[in-house]
Order: C-alpha cells, then sequence, then structure tokens
C-alpha cells in the first residue's frame, strides 16, 4: 500500500502538519525578525507607564523571558495534561479545540502594539506554545494511528518536515518588504492565527482515529468506515482484530504513570534514551548557529538591510534536508550518530573560524560555509527521527508516559536556552558552542556504544537488544524476562 492510494492519508498529514509542527517551528523562528521592534515597545511602555528608562540588560532579560514563556505554555498542556486530555475528548476533537489558544493569541499579537502593552505579546506567546505543545503530541499521535503500518515510518519525519517549513515561513514572512517593518510586526507573530483557521475548517473533512473508535468507544461500524475513507473500499476485519488485541494487552498491562515508569529498572536504559535524545534536540546548540549566523553575514559584507534574505537560506536548507530524510528513512542508530558526529566536527571548526575572523578576511566565509553545514546535520540527522522514538522504545502500557518525559525535557531545555543563550553570548561569545560541542559528543558516544539498531523491532525485541549490549553475557538471549505492572511475563523470540 502506497502513500497514492491513500489521498486521504496524505491530506491528514498536511492538515495536521500545519495545526501542530508548523505552529512550533514557526513561533521559535518568527521572533528574530521584530526583535529590536519588540524590545523598543518594552522600553516606550515602561517610560510612558511607569516613567522609567529600562536600562540594556533590563530590556534584555524582558526579552528573553518574552522568547522563553513559549516553552512554559508548551510544557504546561503537552507534558502535564496532554494525555488526559487526550483520553478525555479523542484526537479529532482535541485537535479541534486545541486552536482556540492559538487564535486568541494571535488576537493579542495584533492589538499588543496599538494597546502598547508588551504583556500581551507574553500572554500570546504562553497561548501559542500551549497549542504548539498540545498540537506537537495530539497530531503525531493521530497521524500514526490513521496512517497503514508501511507508512508510519515515514508519517513520524514529517513531524520534522512542517517543523523546518514552519521556521523558514517564519524567515520568509519576516523580510521588510512582507510584515518585517516596524508597521506591520504584528501581523507576523498574529499568522499563526491565519494557519489554525485553516485547520479548524479543513479537519472536519478528516475521520476520527480508527483505532481510537475501535479502543475508546467499542464502535466497530465507525471504526471500519474510518479505515475505507483512510486506506481505500476493501474489508479491514484482519486490521480491526490486531487492534483488539492490542486492547485486551493493554487491559492487562493497564496505563503507567510516569513514576511507575521512572522506578522501572528493566526498562532504564530505554528511560535513559528518550531522556539523552530529547534534551540533546535544544543542547545542541541550533539555536545559538541560527542566532551567530546574523553575525557571520555580517563578517562577510552583507549589509544589515540584506541580512534577512541571508538568512532564508539557512531556513532552506533545513527544509531540503528534512524533505530528503522523508524519502530516504534508513537506520535511526545511524542517522542519530552520524548526525551528532557531524555536528561535533561543525561546532569545533565553527569555534576556529569565528576565533580567526579579525585575522583573515577570508575566514568568514568559511563560517558561513559551517554554518549551512551544520544545519544540513541536524535537520538530515537528529531533527526527523528523534521525536518518534518513544513509541518505538515502549509497550503501550508505558508510551504515554514515554512521550510525557520526553515533551518535559525537550521544552525545559528550549526554556534553559532561551533564558541562557543571551548571557552565555554576552559573556563568553562564539566560545558558547565549546558547551554545545560537550552535548554533541556526549550524545555521538552514547550513539555509538549504549542504543541498539531499533527498525522494524518490536518494544521487546528492543528491550531484549538493550539487555545484550548492557550485559557481560556475549550469547544472544533466548528470551527475556521482562517486569510490567508488577507482573513477570516470559517472551520468546
Amino acid at each position: 500500500m502506497t502513500g497514492l492510494e491513500c489521498p486521504l492519508v496524505i491530506a491528514a498529514i498536511f492538515i495536521c502538519g500545519i495545526g501542530g509542527p508548523y505552529q512550533y517551528g514557526f513561533s521559535i523562528s518568527s521572533m528574530t525578525s521584530p526583535s529590536v521592534f519588540i524590545q523598543e515597545l518594552v522600553n516606550i511602555t515602561c517610560v510612558e507607564r511607569y516613567g522609567v528608562n529600562l536600562e540594556k540588560w533590563q530590556i534584555s532579560l524582558i526579552w528573553s523571558f518574552i522568547v522563553s514563556i513559549f516553552c512554559m505554555g508548551g510544557l504546561s498542556l503537552s507534558a502535564l495534561l496532554a494525555n488526559s486530555l487526550i483520553s478525555k475528548f479523542g484526537r479529532k476533537k482535541l485537535l479541534l479545540l486545541n486552536n482556540i489558544p492559538a487564535l486568541i493569541g494571535a488576537v493579542l499579537m495584533l492589538l499588543s502594539k496599538t494597546a502598547m502593552s508588551f504583556e500581551m505579546i507574553m500572554a500570546a506567546r504562553f497561548l501559542q506554545g500551549m497549542n504548539a505543545g498540545l498540537g506537537l503530541i495530539t497530531n503525531t499521535i493521530y497521524l500514526v494511528e490513521c496512517a497503514p503500518k508501511r507508512l508510519r515510518g515515514a508519517v513520524g519525519v514529517t513531524v520534522a518536515l512542517f517543523i523546518s517549513f514552519g521556521k523558514f515561513s517564519g524567515q520568509l514572512l519576516g523580510i521588510s518588504e512582507l510584515f518585517g517593518t516596524r508597521e506591520r510586526w504584528p501581523w507576523l507573530l498574529g499568522f499563526t492565527g491565519l494557519t489554525s483557521l485553516l485547520q479548524l475548517v479543513t479537519l472536519p473533512l478528516l475521520p476520527e482515529s480508527p483505532s481510537f473508535l475501535l479502543l475508546a468507544t467499542g464502535d466497530q461500524q465507525a471504526c471500519e468506515q474510518a479505515l475505507k475513507r483512510l486506506w481505500g473500499d476493501r474489508n479491514y476485519q484482519l486490521e480491526m482484530e490486531e487492534m483488539l488485541k492490542e486492547k485486551v494487552m493493554q487491559k492487562n498491562a493497564g496505563t503507567q504513570t510516569v513514576l511507575q515508569l521512572l522506578r522501572n529498572h528493566d526498562i532504564r536504559w530505554q528511560l535513559l534514551s528518550v531522556i539523552v535524545i530529547f534534551s540533546s534536540l535544544q543542547l545542541c546548540g541550533i539555536n545559538a548557529v541560527y542566532f551567530y549566523s546574523y553575525e557571520v553575514f555580517r563578517q562577510v559584507g552583507i549589509g544589515e538591510e540584506n541580512l534577512r534574505y541571508a538568512a532564508l537560506g539557512t531556513g532552506l536548507c533545513e527544509l531540503s534536508a528534512s524533505s530528503s530524510l522523508v524519502i530516504q528513512y534508513s537506520s535511526k542508530k545511524m542517522i542519530l550518530f552520524r548526525g551528532y558526529a557531524l555536528m561535533s566536527v561543525m561546532l569545533v571548526l565553527l569555534t576556529i573560524t569565528m576565533y580567526l575572523q579579525k585575522h583573515l578576511s577570508w575566514m568568514p566565509y568559511c563560517s558561513m560555509v559551517l554554518i549551512f553545514l551544520f544545519i544540513l546535520s541536524f535537520a538530515s540527522g537528529p531533527s526527523g527521527v528523534s521525536t518518534p522514538v518513544p513509541g518505538e522504545l515502549f509497550t503501550q502500557a508505558y508510551k504515554s508516559a514515554a512521550f510525557t518525559v520526553g515533551t518535559t525535557v525537550n521544552w525545559i531545555g528550549l526554556f534553559c536556552v532561551g533564558m541562557l543563550f543571551p548571557i552565555l553570548v554576552e559573556k563568553i561569545d562564539y566560545f558558547c558552542f565549546l558547551i554545545f560541542l560537550i552535548f554533541c559528543v556526549s550524545t555521538c558516544l552514547y550513539m555509538r556504544f549504549c542504543f541498539p539498531e531499533i527498525n522494524n523491532l518490536s518494544p521487546l525485541e528492543i528491550a531484549a537488544e538493550f539487555k545484550k549490549m548492557h550485559t557481560k553475557s556475549e550469547k544472544t538471549p533466548s528470551s527475556l524476562l521482562t517486569k510490567y505492572n508488577g507482573t513477570i511475563q516470559e517472551t520468546k523470540f
């Protein structure tokens, strides 16, 4: 079964992509272009309202909080409430409701300049974070459950593709000919309201998740109708029987909490892998490289008025690499190892070239090339394959808890980078790359020596690979004693 045989699945990928991953990517990149104008608004507001002229460090602190509060909004729903909301409302209904905070945030952004209120921007960023955080999880779960097995790997990778598309769109709309001006920047930040409206109008055309209809509501007829709409008109009795078997297994195992996940020593390596992979997504230095791209472009002689156009190249570079990853979906272990290894090399070379820029006139051009190579390494590696990992490492009972841990680590990492990165730049300048280098090298080594190949393996088979890798015995175990929900089951392979 190919994607051409499932046209509604292709439509679902686009509709879900613009309502979740796209919003996340756009909200990150769109803040770069109007940063000067927003900081001016912060100072003018304080002068007119309180009669206080803020110092530079105070403005920088408020600006960092405006950027980082997006992460707090994402953490509030994606990590704390996502599982219960998904179970209560269902996938499709929750996706529709999730557009409400995005629409309210867009209205606040549009009115913030007129109202002379940077607090409205803070509130809007928090709401946009809620939308992006819940959207990333719900859209991904919905797509995976709607796609046939053969397409689920590619569907998972499209998350990275739409994040990259969102970043590129934020950069493109931020140029001075469009919305990157002193008068029009609120329209740039409120653009996410338009994409939310688009999902709100088109999502009702899609069915609810077939597995949710069968497993949560017990409606076999609705499940079969949804499968026929998504996959074509044929008999799906076998697929529905597989879903019912999953329901029986889930009922026997129960749904485990985050605390139970943390306490289970039998799956500690899987949990550690999720923490390593998701923390490295934010601590690898990708945002630092994006930040320094402006400085490097200045060094090679690109004027201030053209910096936004040059930055478009970085966004287009990431988008192109993400697109190619969808086509060439290969070994996850190799993709992650190769990606972080190449990123480590680029960070070392970039630090050296940044140091030598004042001594050699042609060195900034080397830095520019290294920036593009670093972004390519990230987009064709960790960016594309990290998100679906918790769903592949854990059984159904632990999947929700694993996704909760992963998204929590991701949002906390993004918040820390947003708050601390400006301080690091001020104190140690481009040597901050060496801090990110530590995380890239550590993750690269972890992938090489502590992480097995997981392609085309079930969670129990992956658990056996982890056990074989981290025990002294050289013999492959013929069975694996797995402990779930306080019981021991012997599973033969």
